[in-house]
């Protein structure tokens, strides 16, 4: 390895400042543009998840344009049906809220005089203002306010996902007529694409068993509204670390507090949100993704405060998603590999050797980033 030369030592804090400055310029940049940047991150990642299918139509016979069409058909399609079953379990769930709000209610003047009984006084009228409706005005109407935004918002996401997707059936041929050398840039973006295809599929794969399973165990349990609870767990489920548990509360709590429940199934059904959870986040998400796409818990924790605060509630969704981009992306390029290796969770790699046919298998498989590694040192 080359010495840096004293020249170079001296333009390290000059540097380091100049990237630090445009490090936050980009915050402020994506900040201030959350609105346009969220439906386009968003169709992004649905991009890229509704590419394998093009591929593999394309591979049967089919050409890229019919193959692009017949995915869109069926992703709108999958999405309708659910949307329709959601939109009519929430309509269900808004008639019943005025009885909901009334046994919480209820429950919660229990809970003050069983405390008080035993001694601890707490001041009602401090923790009553989150019952208290009628001061600041209907939450309810707030929420559909919310739902009418999100379906404007989701409006967007299609048009962009319809153009963006027949857009990338050219990618290549347009970068290899802007480019004079376009085969290493068509290389890192060929690995990069593959790998984040993976993770999505990989992550949207999970989180739709965790929404199924959620699903299944509300109906056993008997909880209300099963199908809104099931598609609140899948969507949670991008959220790390809390995103279960936020998505366990309002089941668990309408359970307890409704005539049909109690006690007993509410710890039942809190119990199969900790297993489904447990086994899918922590045994099966692992060895399916591999050490490669994972994040440290740490990165993972401060992925999900930072892309919060740019984006909002929709940035805590795409929090690791966003986060395993940008590593991944790292990943791809040896100049910023360390960069990649910081942001994981620290165990080493094995280095596989090669078998026949590596040359058709994925880079993930056939071990070419670990040996690239080494010849990169």
């Amino acid at each position: 390895m080359s010495k840096l030369s004293d020249e170079d030592y001296r333009s390290i804090p000059l540097n380091a400042t100049l990237a630090l400055a445009a490090l936050v310029v980009i915050i402020a940049g994506m900040k201030v543009g959350a609105d346009l940047l969220v439906p386009l991150l968003l169709a992004v990642f649905i991009v890229v998840v509704c590419t394998s299918p093009v591929q593999w139509l394309h591979r049967c016979g089919l050409s890229r344009r019919m193959s692009a069409l017949i995915t869109l058909l069926v992703l709108v399609g999958f999405i309708s049906l659910i949307g329709l079953l959601v939109v009519n379990s929430f309509s269900t769930f808004v008639e019943a809220l005025p009885d909901i709000e009334t046994r919480l209610y209820e429950h919660y003047w229990d809970l003050l005089n069983a405390l008080a009984s035993h001694g601890l006084a707490i001041d009602p009228d401090q923790l009553s203002s989150m019952f208290a409706m009628e001061e600041n005005g209907s939450w309810v109407a707030t929420l559909l306010g919310e739902i009418g935004s999100l379906f404007m918002q989701g409006s967007i996401v299609a048009l962009l996902v319809i153009f963006m997707l027949f857009e990338t059936l050219n990618f290549r041929d347009k970068v290899s007529r802007a480019l004079e050398n376009p085969a290493p840039s068509l290389e890192r973006f060929s690995e990069f694409s593959l790998t984040l295809k993976r993770y999505l599929a990989v992550k949207t794969v999970i989180s739709l068993a965790t929404g199924v399973l959620v699903w299944l165990s509300c109906l056993l349990v008997g909880v209300e509204f099963p199908l809104l609870w099931g598609v609140l767990a899948f969507a949670l489920n991008f959220i790390p670390n809390i995103g279960s548990a936020l998505a366990a509360i309002p089941p668990v709590l309408l359970l307890l507090v409704s005539q049909d429940g109690g006690v007993l199934q509410a710890l039942l059904l809190a119990s199969a949100y900790l297993v489904i959870n447990f086994i899918l986040g922590n045994l099966i998400e692992p060895r399916v993704m591999g050490q490669a796409l994972g994040l440290s818990t740490f990165v993972a924790f401060l992925s999900l405060v930072v892309w919060g605060w740019v984006f909002g509630t929709a940035g805590m969704l795409l929090s690791v998603v966003l986060t395993m981009t940008l590593k991944i992306a790292l990943d791809s390029h040896p100049q910023t590999r360390w960069i990649a290796h910081l942001l994981g969770p620290g165990k080493q790699r094995n280095v596989q050797m090669r078998r026949p046919g590596d040359a058709r298998r994925p880079p993930w498989e056939r071990g070419e980033w670990a040996k690239r590694e080494e010849s990169d040192a």
